[in-house]
């Protein structure tokens, strides 16, 4: 499941790719597979960073090694004092991961810090509107170690990234259909995933993701502007910074 469109991140072939926060790997997998590029990840969860590997050793990259060479990297790192040098990144992709950081800003100065002028960046918090349901519903949803800290305010935070000295490009909602998915569960308990409701909506997910028939296609675009349960922006670091 791709939250950052790699189309509009305009990820080309020779770029250096940072996924921040990459989790169990899904955008540093699809930018290594997308462009013959060097991808990324970095995620303060050991845990989070093997099974970004084993994602790469269970599906190898089977093309011919001509042009550019497609490479990865997995660290553990800490978004408030990455450990790459000044200007280092042709693309960074910071997807639902400044909800977590208590001191966003100082993530946001790092992120400034290590794209290079010319470079662009993605990044993704939960929709506003979708997400105070799911706060209103559990307190378990956000209140947990290393949960949610914050709601944030499209205008807002646009602002706090257009002051670091990025220039704004465009945004959309995404995951339309995720958002009654997780209202449902907070609904009914957020670890419940046994719930016949919860078992039922999730296959739906699945086949979504999987094989994106038709007709939830056409559902997903109906629903991601009006529900989208993500909130994408996507700036560039001016080539005279």
């Amino acid at each position: 499941m791709q939250t950052i469109d790699l189309d509009i991140l305009r990820l080309e072939d020779g770029h250096r790719i940072l996924d921040l926060g990459c989790g169990r790997g899904r955008h540093t997998h699809a930018a290594y597979f997308h462009r013959r590029c060097h991808s990324v990840g970095l995620d303060l969860g050991l845990e989070d960073v093997l099974t970004t590997q084993s994602g790469f050793l269970e599906n190898p990259d089977l093309e011919p090694q001509t042009g550019h060479p497609r490479r990865y990297d997995l660290m553990v790192g800490d978004a408030l004092s990455l450990p790459f040098p000044d200007n280092y990144f042709d693309r960074l992709i910071c997807s639902e991961v400044l909800e977590h950081i208590p001191d966003y800003g100082g993530a946001l100065a790092e992120i400034w810090r290590i794209t290079k002028p010319g470079g662009r960046i993605g990044i993704s918090v939960p929709h506003r509107w979708p997400e105070q349901i799911c706060w209103l519903l559990s307190r378990d949803y956000y209140d947990t170690p290393g949960g949610h800290v914050r709601i944030f305010k499209r205008g807002v935070l646009r602002q706090d990234i257009e002051n670091m000295g990025f220039k704004y490009l465009t945004r959309r909602h995404t995951h339309g259909l995720h958002s009654p998915y997780w209202w449902l569960k907070c609904a009914v308990g957020v670890d419940n995933n046994d719930h016949v409701l919860v078992r039922g909506y999730r296959r739906l997910l699945e086949a979504e993701i999987l094989h994106n028939p038709k007709a939830l296609r056409l559902l997903s675009r109906l629903a991601d502007p009006l529900m989208g349960k993500s909130l994408v922006m996507y700036f560039d670091k001016p080539e005279d910074a």
